[in-house]
């Protein structure tokens, strides 16, 4: 499901240099084909980019107290736009393309940044989910982002 409008929206974007290093917060970044985000730790397979819903976070978390998105350490905050159950489904951002292979399941590391956290985020895709870059390019926060219908592909 998507906004009224149909497009939702890039809100933040982070970039992690080392594994289980910072995250490091952008306006701007480059999306690699193939491999992942430019200048990331995690390049090739099929987890090239994970996305999270700001709207799904929220309501996860809700219960919690106010936890930063960026701590559950997603490369892509995206609003507008559900994520459940959105396997194989293709993801526009601005002119890139992304192909969701599948639902980012909370590890233990969640339970280490908050108490009931990775509990919270099991259900309903509530981790978000990972991707495989097949049109990359630049993008930006602000960027359009929009699941795209079968016949558009």
């Amino acid at each position: 499901m998507t906004g009224e409008s149909g497009i939702g929206r890039l809100e933040r974007i982070w970039i992690k240099r080392a594994h289980r290093g910072p995250m490091d917060a952008r306006e701007v970044a480059v999306l690699v084909p193939g491999k992942g985000i430019q200048g990331g730790a995690d390049q090739g397979g099929k987890r090239q980019v994970t996305l999270l819903s700001s709207e799904e976070w929220e309501r996860s978390t809700r219960a919690l107290g106010a936890i930063p998105p960026e701590l559950r350490r997603a490369n892509l905050l995206v609003s507008g736009v559900e994520l459940v159950r959105t396997r194989k489904r293709i993801l526009e951002i601005g002119a890139c393309r992304l192909r969701i292979a599948g639902e980012t399941a909370p590890c233990h590391l969640m339970e280490e940044i908050h108490t009931g956290l990775q509990a919270a985020l099991r259900p309903d895709w509530g981790g978000g989910a990972f991707a495989e870059i097949l049109v990359g390019g630049e993008i930006r926060v602000g960027d359009p982002v929009r699941l795209l219908d079968l016949d558009e592909v």
